[in-house]
């Protein structure tokens, strides 16, 4: 590698054909993905592991920051609730606790080892690191990003799954479970969040907010956004007095869940 532009650039380039509705928009450090990689931890570990290691970590913080600012600006978080991590190899990077996004620098990046141990940076990673090392374990993110986003949070505290009100919720893999409460950044919250999420990439989390998941920070924070506006959708319609909103069938949630895994520009 030359620099972390470069492999930047060029992973866009070689992602462009792959997406579709709800898909990556180009992993623009590594996707470290062992299902396409013959060597233990995929090509990303590899570069990791060798003399382009501090350009792609660099480049991998730079985006976490800017999409965790990007949950403050649109109203997905106040202050320096929610939290946003991406898998780089075997290294997860994670937003820091207590530290406001609009201060976090390049110097302030923070990264764990999958079993949680401090591999970089000095500030004390989130306290919901459970949430997201669990979900890296036992799923096939490789970034995931965490809110307290309004609607979605007043929606959790009202049903045990988000009414089929939008054929987006195929998207996410189908109609989003809430996880049950337990107290922020225990294990058993993890527990409950990936229950929820079998099977899905996003689910509420009940009196809490959301999470969701995806294959590069932006996928992730796309389900994010979606999964925020469905809940609202689902608010609006269900406050008109006098009227019950109409619901999709599973039948039919099903069929645009096929029509939106071929969405988008071919290859």
């Amino acid at each position: 590698m030359t620099d972390g532009r470069d492999r930047r650039d060029g992973q866009d380039r070689r992602d462009e054909a792959g997406r579709g509705a709800g898909d990556a928009h180009g992993q623009r450090y590594e996707r470290g993905d062992e299902r396409d990689d013959p060597h233990p931890g995929g090509a990303g570990a590899a570069c990791v592991a060798g003399e382009g290691r501090d350009a792609v970590i660099a480049a991998a913080w730079d985006d976490l920051v800017t999409t965790a600012r990007r949950t403050v600006t649109d109203g997905l978080v106040v202050g320096t609730s929610g939290n946003v991590s991406v898998r780089v190899g075997d290294t997860v990077l994670v937003t820091p606790t207590g530290v406001p996004y609009d201060r976090l620098k390049p110097s302030d990046a923070v990264g764990v080892d999958l079993d949680g141990r401090q591999v970089l940076g000095s500030l004390r990673p989130t306290s919901e690191l459970p949430m997201h090392l669990t979900v890296y374990r036992d799923t096939d993110a490789r970034a995931v990003v965490h809110t307290h986003a309004a609607h979605a949070t007043a929606v959790s505290t009202l049903v045990p799954e988000l009414p089929l009100i939008h054929y987006m919720a195929g998207a996410v893999g189908g109609p989003v479970r809430v996880a049950p409460y337990a107290t922020y950044g225990t294990p058993e919250l993890a527990a409950n969040v990936l229950r929820a999420l079998d099977g899905r990439t996003a689910c509420l989390l009940q009196n809490h907010g959301t999470l969701a998941h995806g294959a590069s920070l932006d996928q992730a924070y796309d389900r994010t956004a979606q999964l925020e506006w469905m809940c609202r959708v689902w608010l609006l319609s269900s406050s008109v007095p006098g009227l019950t909103p109409h619901l999709l069938s599973p039948a039919q949630l099903q069929e645009a869940g096929k029509r939106l895994r071929g969405y988008g520009q071919p290859g």
